[in-house]
């Protein structure tokens, strides 16, 4: 009898009660499904550029018209409170329509009139790899596959979307909105894969692009199961994030107490891109800590489901556990916790609610102050000056984001700061936040390639280079 795994199941976090069941295809269903799916896209790359963005237009409306159930059914899925899903749903919305604004000017063939000699034309057209598969994380199911899908499926590619097995709907609700909007559809197939079927899949050689967004172990294996395949395929790997931020002798200080404390703790800091280590110029760190404490003390920390909760659980008792560890492996080095345990009882062992924790005292010797946390958890280190704060902020196998804090008058200083750090994007009074116009993209451990602005059209499509030699003599 085979004890290999034919299906996954949901355990919503905070009851930890099964969702929903999902089953898998087997091997030759998967090879199936995706060898009808490469057949399909050689018919949608034929349809023209102004069609399929006016169908991306249609699936804006089609998804809105579901947002109101949206909210409560990812929290089911996923712990997030249920009053800040919306803020997930509009900036999905506004990636779709930042994407399909500029698809055309992004697609557009670049000619060369500039150099081109008479009796030749030459230009290079972007054209479609063919079917991506697209491995979508659970943390911003949505957010983080319409980076991604949307693009991909505008440039004329076929889309496999493979969500993670904490949020199967989202997928499902994605793909339907598309399908209903006019995508074929054999044009966007969402496929619920074991670890195992989605090696298989990266394998396959009607797969010609991957694009991956989860752990760097998640990442290092796609990536030797891309390299594995026979031929070669493109693969974008956005990864984890270990994100610092600088706070300067001149922050504003209440301003920039609120919106790292969001920044580290929304989504029970559960983001790639979640402000977990904060440095604070020495002539300010005393005040700093104090206000950051008193405003972490607020929190409310419960079930999901309820209107009154701005904290809700960690997606797994297994990653609850690992985050207690780290923290309770940091204070046996000699780290110091500055909320009391107390102030939130449901944060008990066994259970996936996790407190809210600040660290002082911390060093870059503590995992907590080197490896991504994914929890609630923020460790604030003393600095003496700019060239103190660079050294440690670049003191990661991380590299995603990076945040200043710095009034107006100080941005010479800040740019300079710029030009020093190893990381994808540097922000300024602000974190934690993706601009679609901006390419979003890491260094080091974060991965490699780009998704958004006009750089992710880049990454969906291959240049084709035209050279024509119009008059023979």
């Amino acid at each position: 009898m085979s004890s290999q795994v034919t299906s996954q199941t949901t355990i919503t976090p905070h009851n930890q009660q099964p969702l929903v069941t999902r089953h898998y295809p087997s091997e030759s269903e998967l090879d199936a499904i995706i060898a009808k799916v490469a057949d399909a896209q050689k018919a949608w790359a034929k349809v023209p550029l102004d069609e399929r963005i006016k169908i991306g237009y249609k699936f804006i409306d089609e998804f809105a018209a579901d947002s109101a159930e949206i909210p409560l059914e990812t929290t089911m899925q996923m712990g997030r409170p249920v009053t800040q899903i919306k803020g997930e749903i509009n900036g999905f919305l506004d990636r779709a329509k930042y994407m399909l604004s500029i698809a055309k000017s992004s697609l557009a063939d670049i000619p060369l009139t500039d150099t081109d000699k008479p009796g030749f034309r030459r230009f290079i057209r972007r054209t479609p790899h063919g079917v991506v598969l697209v491995i979508a994380p659970w943390n911003y199911p949505y957010l983080v596959s319409i980076n991604s899908v949307l693009p991909a499926l505008i440039a004329g590619n076929a889309v496999l979307l493979k969500p993670s097995p904490q949020t199967p709907l989202t997928a499902e609700r994605f793909a339907s909105a598309l399908v209903r909007a006019g995508v074929p559809e054999d044009i966007i197939k969402v496929l619920h894969l074991s670890p195992e079927l989605t090696k298989h899949g990266v394998e396959n050689k009607n797969i010609a692009f991957v694009s991956f967004t989860g752990s760097v172990i998640g990442g290092k294996k796609v990536e030797e199961a891309a390299v594995g395949a026979a031929g070669f395929k493109g693969v974008a790997l956005e990864l984890g994030g270990k994100d610092p931020a600088y706070v300067r002798a001149d922050a504003d200080l209440d301003y920039t107490v609120a919106e790292l404390v969001d920044g580290a703790m929304f989504n029970s800091g559960q983001s790639c891109c979640a402000v977990e280590r904060i440095y604070v110029h020495d002539s300010i760190y005393e005040p700093f800590v104090d206000k950051y404490v008193n405003l972490v003390k607020n929190y409310k920390l419960g079930d999901p489901t309820l209107p009154s909760t701005n904290l809700g659980p960690v997606v797994s008792l297994a990653s609850a556990e690992r985050i207690r560890k780290q923290v309770a492996d940091a204070v046996s080095a000699g780290a110091k916790s500055l909320i009391p345990e107390e102030l939130f009882p449901e944060a008990k062992s066994g259970t996936t609610y996790v407190a809210p924790q600040v660290l002082v005292d911390v060093d870059h010797s503590m995992d907590v102050m080197m490896e991504e946390t994914f929890g609630p958890v923020v460790g604030i280190q003393k600095v003496s000056s700019d060239e103190e704060a660079v050294k440690l902020m670049n003191d990661s196998p991380y590299g995603l984001t990076a945040s200043i804090w710095t009034p107006e008058s100080s941005q010479n200083a800040f740019l300079e700061i710029v030009d020093q750090l190893e990381t994808g994007t540097v922000f300024l009074n602000r974190c934690d936040y993706l601009d679609p116009a901006l390419a979003w993209t890491g260094v080091k451990d974060s991965g490699r390639g780009i998704s958004l602005s006009r750089y992710g059209y880049d990454q969906l499509t291959r240049a084709k280079s035209v050279h024509m030699k119009i008059k023979i003599a």
